[in-house]
């Protein structure tokens, strides 16, 4: 048999020496118990191998038996079962959505190098908050990594009659994908400046041997559980708060140092619903043919002058006189309609905190003003077409005349161009209406005074 490095060697006898001594710890045995369930879990043996699948914990007592058979570390499902121990290998799609409850989204942020991944996980803490959503879990992978979950209640149960419990891993995907792009740009910025000079950090592509990502979900797709151990390192996967990622080092990894906290953080019912609606329209947008012909199209803004609101559609009017449901949604229609219609900034921020006045609930002013950071921070975008989702999902429903117009932009840009024509056509009549004076009546007048 060949030997094993001595490395390796000696972080095996190390990890062996803590680990009984780690997880007979009654409150690492509830922190993992707790979180495993309705969750399929896996032990694994110096990962050389995984226990057998599928698993779950019965008793708190499940855990230290299993350490005590040369169980390393604990594994488990995104998803999460009305019975983890009846799925099996050869259930098909329609059986699997029938066992699943729900799932979170967890986003399991891979690199290198542990101050790379710190970057891109407050970016992304930060992208989140910008959609709305300001509870995330976060907690250390074990090694170079940090995961981040957005747990299952803050998810709507179902998007225009689609069970959302069932769109897994399609959905989860989505959003990783759609996360990965909108901060790809500052993550560039950032690692860049971390690391000058570089001869991989230049653009995205090319930096893939250091630039951190997320590892896109499978089903049965399996993460190391909070508080679970890490097999190369001897770290505790510990859970932290975004003041503790901030400051993070290995040394508070320590496993004989750890203190219990909760990964799954307290949200809202259906706080993330803005953040699934957007990555979905995104992905529609950017995987249609339409989209794939024109990636390279950059929006012009067309200035348009003496623009009126009588001019906006009728579903624009409609949202402009407030809105209960959809605010979010409607925030971001509308800050793409008057950008892309040559808006001043200062005009533009006026009407939107005017209509936001006018809701049955105002948004806070602070996630409004996030927004216009992050939308003036981007490039201008259109607003959605009126076929998309976003207005009916606010209680607006297009017109038939909106509906040949197509968006919100060419309905206003017309209806203006119309109206300004119309106006230099009624100035022309009135001044050719007006009665022409002589010069030589007007002299007579003087002199007769």
């Amino acid at each position: 048999m060949e030997n094993k490095p001595e490395n390796s060697s000696l972080k095996e006898k190390r990890i062996k020496k803590i680990l009984q001594l780690y997880y007979s710890k009654p409150e690492v045995q509830q922190a993992l118990f707790d979180f495993s369930e309705d969750r399929e879990i896996a032990p694994s043996f110096m990962m050389e191998h995984f226990g057998k699948r599928p698993d779950s914990f019965q008793y708190k007592g499940d855990i230290f038996e299993l350490v005590k058979k040369g169980a390393t570390s604990f594994h488990c499902s995104e998803e999460i079962w009305e019975d983890p121990l009846k799925i099996s290998t050869g259930l098909t799609k329609k059986q699997l959505n029938e066992l699943r409850k729900g799932w979170d989204l967890i986003l399991d942020i891979d690199s290198k190098y542990i101050d790379y991944s710190k970057v891109l996980a407050k970016i992304i803490i930060e992208m989140l908050k910008f959609h709305g959503f300001n509870n995330v879990g976060i907690k250390f992978s074990g090694s170079k990594g940090f995961h981040l979950i957005i747990p299952w209640k803050a998810f709507p149960k179902d998007i225009n009659g689609v069970r959302t419990a069932d769109m897994f891993p399609e959905w989860p995907r989505i959003m990783l994908q759609y996360i990965m792009h909108t901060t790809e740009k500052k993550l560039v910025e950032q690692i860049s400046s971390l690391t000058k000079p570089s001869k991989y950090v230049r653009d995205f592509k090319a930096s893939t041997q250091v630039i951190p990502d997320l590892i896109l979900v499978s089903p049965r797709h399996l993460f190391r559980m909070p508080y679970s151990l890490h097999e190369k390192t001897a770290l505790a996967s510990i859970v932290l708060t975004p003041e503790e990622l901030e400051n993070f080092d290995l040394n508070h990894a320590d496993p004989m140092k750890v203190k219990i906290k909760k990964f799954i953080p307290d949200c809202k019912e259906g706080e993330a619903k803005e953040l699934l609606m957007q990555a979905l329209d995104w992905y529609k947008q950017n995987n249609s043919e339409e989209q794939k012909e024109n990636a390279n199209f950059e929006y012009k803004v067309i200035k348009l002058e003496n623009l009126s609101e009588k001019n906006f559609s009728p579903s624009i009017q409609k949202i402009l006189k407030g809105v209960g449901d959809g605010r979010k949604r409607a925030l971001f229609i509308l800050l793409g309609l008057f950008r892309s219609v040559g808006m001043e900034r200062a005009e533009l921020e006026k009407r939107i905190y005017q209509w936001n006045e006018k809701n049955e609930i105002p948004l806070k002013k602070g996630y409004i003003q996030s927004q216009l950071i992050w939308n003036y921070r981007n490039k201008v975008v259109p607003p959605p077409n009126f076929l998309k989702d976003h207005y009916k999902g606010i209680g607006v429903i297009p017109t038939e005349e909106e509906l040949r117009y197509k968006n919100p932009v060419n309905y206003t840009v017309k209806k203006t161009l119309q109206q300004n024509k119309l106006e230099k056509s009624k100035k022309k009549t009135k001044q050719k209406s007006k009665p022409k004076t002589n010069k030589r009546d007007n002299f007579k007048k003087k002199k007769s005074l």
